[in-house]
């Protein structure tokens, strides 16, 4: 079934131009549309389905600092200021706050991990507290166990994956943007070897400058342009309690289970990296760049079935312009959740957590997580006029904003203020291993 997600309006009409273009109405073109709205850009927003439909209603809801790859920490650290900021300008509850996360471990070797990556951090002025075994009781008495140690990141917070994206996309209204729903793009119109117009199902709107923040769809929609992009999707399952527990963290991560506060007051289960691979056309295409983080992976992502051939967004085949593409066809990826996982994620929350022992389940979805080799997102300007946003790989949440300011200072030709080299898509030309838990 579909993660919640509040609904809203389109804008009625097609504009038959605009200044940007952003494709992909999640977290990261959202986000990206909003920072070149505000610059004065005139932006069109196209989503094929709903705004926030696919991976970004239905993650974790972390908003974090903690353990982040060291490439993607500067935009962490940005997306922390900007979730405030835009949550204030809106006017409107993105369902942000610092709440902290707590992390707690039994293994030594996990807490050795974590505490080398908060003294790491703390170079880059990012605040954690390392917990001994009486301090991580004592942040963890909702367990009613013993730990042998823990962090708590007290800066990071968490959003409402239910809300935030269409809050901020009914915001670019009010910023001059137009919001097209249920309307794909079917690709790009070229002159000169520079972009000219972004083709749509509603027709053609005549632009200089796109951006594609198409999520798991992204790869399938670069090679109709001749571009090569590593992506694969792994299959995620997630559920929800109703409100009734009382006591929880806000945030809380094991290696067993981790929750997450909704903004119903109920809460989100999940158990970090485990996933489904459902293979593809695409998959095989990239296999050997993905094998490293398989293996880093081992024993958390196993095989899946038929779910994402019939899914079509790891299509291999080339579409025309003038002809419905996969992307009308499987309007919101809405991939079955694994009944397994659902069943083997509540009975560790309920040992796990006392308090949730008699709370219902509310609902459970399955999303895909698109993700690149190194776990890094790809953000470059891939053809001129066309930056390539995506990859995100369980990541894209809680960075979102910070990325579409990236984002968007690329676009308008400025000098980014934070690092982006780390992120061109030319760094596949080598590869090596890296953690992409999903938090």
């Amino acid at each position: 079934m579909p993660a919640p997600l509040l609904t809203i309006e389109s804008t009625p009409d097609l504009p038959a131009s605009a200044d940007a273009v952003v494709i992909g109405g999640g977290i990261i073109g959202c986000s990206t549309a909003w920072f070149l709205a505000r610059a004065g850009l005139r932006v069109a927003l196209l989503e094929k389905g709903r705004v926030g439909a696919e991976q970004s209603s239905r993650n974790w809801g972390w908003c974090r600092q903690m353990n982040r790859d060291a490439r993607e920490l500067p935009l962490a650290t940005r997306s922390l200021e900007l979730w405030e900021a835009m949550q204030a300008e809106l006017g409107s509850s993105l369902g942000f706050s610092r709440c902290g996360l707590l992390y707690l471990s039994d293994d030594d070797a996990e807490i050795d991990r974590w505490a080398r990556w908060c003294a790491f951090a703390a170079g880059e002025g990012v605040r954690t507290e390392v917990l001994g075994p009486s301090a991580a009781a004592e942040r963890g008495r909702a367990t009613a166990k013993p730990w042998r140690g823990g962090v708590v990141s007290p800066t990071d917070g968490i959003a409402d994956p239910a809300r935030a994206v269409p809050v901020i996309a009914r915001g670019l209204t009010t910023l001059g943007a137009t919001v097209h729903q249920f309307c794909a793009a079917r690709g790009i119109e070229r002159s000169g070897g520079r972009i000219s117009a972004v083709m749509t199902e509603a027709g053609r709107i005549a632009t200089t400058r796109v951006v594609m923040a198409g999520g798991a769809w992204a790869s399938s929609f670069c090679r109709q342009l001749g571009v090569s992009f590593p992506q694969a999707s792994v299959r995620s399952t997630v559920l929800s309690v109703q409100p009734g527990a009382d006591g929880l963290p806000d945030a809380l991560h094991t290696a067993g289970v981790s929750v997450t506060r909704r903004g119903d007051g109920g809460y989100t289960l999940a158990i970090s990296g485990l996933a489904r691979v459902d293979p593809t056309l695409q998959h095989l295409r990239y296999a050997r760049h993905f094998l490293p983080m398989l293996l880093d992976r081992h024993g958390l992502v196993r095989p899946g079935g038929l779910h994402g051939l019939r899914a079509g967004h790891e299509s291999w085949r080339r579409w025309r312009l003038d002809a419905p593409t996969p992307m009308e066809r499987t309007r919101v990826l809405d991939p079955i959740p694994d009944r397994a996982t659902v069943d083997l994620t509540l009975d560790r929350a309920r040992r796990l957590l006392p308090a949730l022992g008699t709370v219902p389940v509310q609902a459970a979805w399955a999303g895909y997580i698109d993700s690149t080799p190194d776990g890094v997102p790809v953000i470059d300007e891939v053809l001129p006029g066309l930056v390539l946003a995506a990859g995100f790989s369980g990541h894209g949440f809680g960075i979102g904003p910070g990325a579409g300011q990236l984002i968007a200072q690329m676009v308008l030709g400025a000098t980014p203020d934070l690092p982006f080299a780390q992120y061109a898509l030319s760094r596949f030309r080598g590869l090596r291993r890296a953690d992409v838990s999903g938090f």
